[in-house]
């Protein structure tokens, strides 16, 4: 119901823009598909990594190995594969709630996103050169660390 209001929302300000003014209208529109285009890659990159990993993995192994029976080990799990992909935000919470759904833990879900979103073991060349090894070090260690609060924190809101 929500995605209706929403869409319908967008559509009807779509409309009123145009009837104001149709140049910044089209020119916003054009904006709006070049940046779609630029991450529809990623987008179905993702996608398809995920759709095979659940089509590998079935409801008990990503319980077993992310589900809130997992406990810490699960949390360590996630927090590490957080820390090595590289993905942007817009499909991590999707992907996260999907997760959810197939059993994973709100716990290990937690550290998987916070990880993603502040540790980049991948990205750390470009970072050392710019930051330095040793704040580059820090920054990533005191992240990791980080996430394991937020999922103990979690843990500790939900049960």
């Amino acid at each position: 119901m929500s995605g209706i209001i929403l869409y319908s929302s967008a559509i009807i300000l779509l409309v009123i823009s145009f009837l104001k003014d149709r140049e910044k209208t089209k020119v916003a529109l054009k904006k709006a598909w070049k940046s779609f285009e630029s991450i529809l890659p990623q987008i179905l990159t993702v996608m398809v990594i995920v759709g095979a990993l659940l089509a590998v993995l079935d409801t008990q192994t990503i319980s077993r190995l992310l589900g809130s029976q997992s406990r810490w080990m699960g949390v360590v799990l996630a927090a590490v594969a957080g820390s090595i992909a590289i993905i942007p935000p817009y499909v991590a919470f999707p992907m996260a709630a999907l997760l959810l759904r197939e059993g994973a833990g709100y716990m290990q879900m937690g550290a998987f996103v916070s990880t993603l979103m502040m540790v980049g073991i991948v990205t750390m060349p470009v970072e050392i050169k710019y930051f330095g090894k040793r704040l580059t070090l820090l920054r990533n260690v005191f992240a990791f660390m980080f996430s394991f609060l937020v999922a103990a924190a979690i843990g500790l809101v939900v049960g």
